[in-house]
């Protein structure tokens, strides 16, 4: 059933008019800088419709940046659109580039890392309507820093490191 709400896209198409840019579409910044640690990653929300049930966005991360470290209670559906990279899903480590499809369950840490001389965009499908994000605390870091490669692959501060 479709709501009675009244949209907010423009019909039509929005073209690319760069890797990762498009059309009518805002390059914002990742999150407030003091919000949550992060380095080097923007954001542009392509669909927020009342009509839609989701919200679709495009993140890049630069050459060596990272997103944030944390979990939701929502799921997300991600999509390598450019580049290469690492993502963390859980206590499991993978190298990602475009094409590629990453499922993070709710309630399971993520965190994305852009390889050195390559920057990583990729496309997120997220609920309209989902919590804040939560940062983990020192017992979390500590039960994500028994894995080794874990330990070596999180970042939790923002620049400079």
């Amino acid at each position: 059933m479709a709501s009675d709400e009244t949209s907010n896209e423009q019909p039509g198409v929005r073209r690319q008019t760069t890797p990762g840019r498009w059309d009518g579409v805002a390059l914002m910044p990742y999150k407030q800088a003091d919000a949550a640690p992060f380095r080097d990653v923007t954001r542009q929300v392509l669909f927020a419709d009342p009509n839609l049930a989701c919200e679709w966005r495009y993140f890049e991360v630069d050459d060596g940046g990272h997103s944030t470290l944390e979990r939701h209670a929502h799921v997300h559906a991600v999509m390598i659109h450019r580049g290469r990279g690492q993502c963390l899903v859980g206590a499991t480590i993978s190298d990602v580039a475009a094409g590629d499809l990453v499922f993070i369950p709710p309630m399971t840490w993520h965190q994305f890392r852009a390889n050195a001389g390559d920057c990583l965009g990729f496309l997120c499908v997220v609920n309209a309507e989902r919590d804040r994000p939560q940062l983990p605390g020192e017992g979390d870091l500590a039960e994500l820093r028994a894995s080794p490669a874990v330990a070596d692959f999180i970042r939790t501060c923002s620049p400079p490191e």
